[in-house]
């Protein structure tokens, strides 16, 4: 009688068999499929970090000056020129030292040829023609300038400040209408607005000056000054400031910055819609001839023009150009 086998049935064996086949088929098959992913490009699952939490907008640090859009493709100039706003002369040369302070090696000029500056519209367009690197401006581009490439980046706010002599009998102040139609010669007398009976003398700033284009801007809506008419409305040729205001006398009125006019003894503040230039008025908005200042660069620029901006733009730089009397951007 024949003895059946000892160990497993057949069907164990086969289904084993069937078992370690499948195991080593997939493990082939993933192979090949990875191998696939690595040659062919596709991309694989990758795991992915948590994403950075917003940050509310209170908290969110200061952008860089390096967030501006600047090209720094030129190199660096063996002498860094600028030219431009006579007004902004204490900015300028404030930043200028704290700035050669920190890069010895790099040094600045401002104003072209003899170091005297001549003013944002003189300066703005030795920019566009490449005689300087870098441009203080007054006021904000015009359409020509920034067709031309030209950059202007905000790095203070002033405003400007009407000034009649200390010893004029007008004791008054001024609304925006009046203003303009003062220096649009339809207003000629302090009686018109409330003064004695005294003939109006206007003491206009030269064309050149940035100053003159905020003004106008500002005031009379682009629309053009008076004629001249000496001795009652003349317009400077020099982009000045002093002689102007040492001119008006007991009958004149004219124009500057606040940081121009609100340390002579010899002139008088007028308050425009019943509001003075102080730093709060300003920055809230209620002073009606508040302005940026800039400084401007081209379309392509080099790294230590980049430089100096972002000096400008940073606290130490913010710091200077508040102790100048102007007001920090923040």
């Amino acid at each position: 009688m024949a003895t059946r086998p000892s160990g497993p049935p057949p069907i164990v064996y086969i289904l084993l068999i069937a078992i370690l086949g499948g195991g080593w088929y997939a493990h082939r098959s993933g192979l090949l499929r990875s191998w696939l992913n690595r040659t062919s490009g596709s991309p694989t699952a990758q795991p992915q970090a948590p994403a950075a939490p917003n940050l509310p907008q209170a908290q969110a640090p200061n952008p860089p000056a390096s967030s501006v859009n600047l090209d720094t493709s030129l190199p660096n100039p063996a002498v860094l020129q600028m030219d431009g706003s006579v007004t902004m002369v204490r900015i300028v040369l404030a930043l200028k030292s704290g700035y050669s302070q920190r890069n010895p090696g790099i040094p600045i000029t401002y104003g072209i040829p003899d170091g005297k500056p001549n003013g944002s519209n003189a300066g703005l367009k030795a920019l566009m023609e490449g005689r300087i690197q870098l441009a203080a401006s007054s006021r904000p581009l015009n359409a020509t300038e920034v067709q031309a490439g030209l950059q202007a980046i905000p790095v203070a706010k002033d405003a400007l400040a009407v000034a009649v002599g200390v010893n004029n009998p007008y004791k008054g102040g001024l609304t925006l209408q009046q203003l303009a139609d003062i220096f649009q010669g339809r207003i000629t007398n302090w009686s018109q607005v409330g003064g004695p009976d005294r003939r109006i003398r206007v003491l206009n700033r030269a064309p050149q000056s940035g100053t003159y284009s905020v003004f106008q801007e500002l005031v009379l809506l682009g629309l053009p000054f008076a004629p001249d008419n000496p001795p009652y409305f003349t317009t400077a040729t020099q982009d000045v400031t002093t002689p102007l205001l040492r001119a008006l006398g007991e009958d004149g009125i004219t124009y500057s910055t606040v940081d121009q006019v609100q340390n002579q003894q010899t002139v008088r503040m007028v308050p425009i819609d019943g509001q003075m230039p102080t730093r709060e008025a300003i920055q809230s908005g209620r002073y009606p001839l508040a302005r940026n200042v800039f400084l401007v660069v081209p379309r392509k620029t080099s790294p230590v023009v980049a430089d100096f901006i972002n000096y400008a733009l940073s606290d130490q730089g913010q710091q200077i150009i508040g102790r100048t009397e102007f007001i920090p951007l923040r």
